[in-house]
């Protein structure tokens, strides 16, 4: 299994503390389905950037290019057009509490 990250771009600045309803309801449903992965094992982490620009990242398993697109696009925040997803590939080189090697 491959390792991806991708990168949630939000619309403006200060996006968390100005989100509308709208928004808020949407950032739910991605909640949900980054809870559901963690639970499912496909997530390694994810979470937001703090200060004006709230850039997301989501690191994460998947056995390819197209699977870790598909995995990116089924985001809510992406597939509603209210965060602009960017993908790359990714390797965890260094983690607290793994071992090298």
């Amino acid at each position: 299994m491959e390792q991806w990250i991708y990168f949630l771009h939000p619309p403006r600045e200060n996006f968390a503390g100005t989100m509308t309803d709208e928004e808020q309801a949407v950032w739910g449903e991605h909640v949900k389905l980054l809870t559901q992965r963690l639970e499912e094992g496909s997530l390694i982490l994810a979470g937001p950037t703090l200060g004006t620009t709230n850039t997301g990242i989501c690191v994460f398993e998947a056995p390819d290019e197209d699977a870790a697109q598909a995995y990116m696009q089924a985001d809510p925040a992406i597939a509603s057009g209210m965060a602009r997803g960017e993908l790359r590939g990714f390797q965890a080189a260094f983690l607290r509490g793994a071992t090298a090697g």
